[in-house]
C-alpha cells in the first residue's frame, strides 16, 4: 500500500485521535457515560491516531483519494 495521507490531513487526524480519546476517558461529560459512546470513541479516536502514524488510510486506498503529495 501506498501513503495516501498527507501533512495537513495527517495533522488533523492526530488532533482529533487525541480529542475523542480525551473526550472518552477524562472529560466526565454524561453523553460518554454510555459504554456504547465511551468505546465507539475510543476506537475511532484510535485509529485515527494509527492512521496519522503510519499515513495509510484504507477507506481513501478504496475510494480513490490521495491528500499527500507524491
Amino acid at each position: 500500500m501506498t501513503t495516501n495521507v498527507g501533512t495537513f490531513d495527517r495533522a488533523l487526524r492526530a488532533i482529533l485521535g487525541l480529542v475523542l480519546l480525551y473526550l472518552a476517558f477524562a472529560s466526565g461529560l454524561p453523553f460518554f457515560d454510555a459504554a456504547l459512546f465511551k468505546y465507539g470513541a475510543a476506537v475511532i479516536g484510535i485509529v485515527m491516531l494509527v492512521v496519522a502514524a503510519i499515513r495509510i488510510c484504507p477507506l481513501y486506498s478504496v475510494i480513490g483519494i490521495k491528500t499527500c503529495r507524491a
